[in-house]
């Protein structure tokens, strides 16, 4: 793969067989979560999502008490 400029940044083209491996799609956001020896691990918003969720049922963080109702500007008050 070359690596290119692009605005500021540095990109690389993905094949499509590494697309296809891995199941993602255009439009699909990815986060690269790690990198060693030359390898590069690759995490979808999605599976972020899922593993956060699974990390706070984990811990009981997901359960919230009754009647709890998220109010968007007292939690922003300051």
């Amino acid at each position: 793969m070359l690596v290119s400029k692009w605005g500021n940044s540095l990109a690389v083209r993905l094949p499509k067989a590494l697309f296809d491996e891995l199941g993602l799609k255009e439009g699909d956001e990815i986060d690269i979560v790690a990198t060693r020896k030359g390898a590069i691990e690759i995490e979808t918003k999605a599976e972020q999502r899922r593993r956060a969720i699974e990390n706070m049922e984990a811990r009981n963080w997901a359960a919230l008490p009754a009647g709890y109702k998220f109010d968007r500007d007292e939690a922003n008050e300051r």
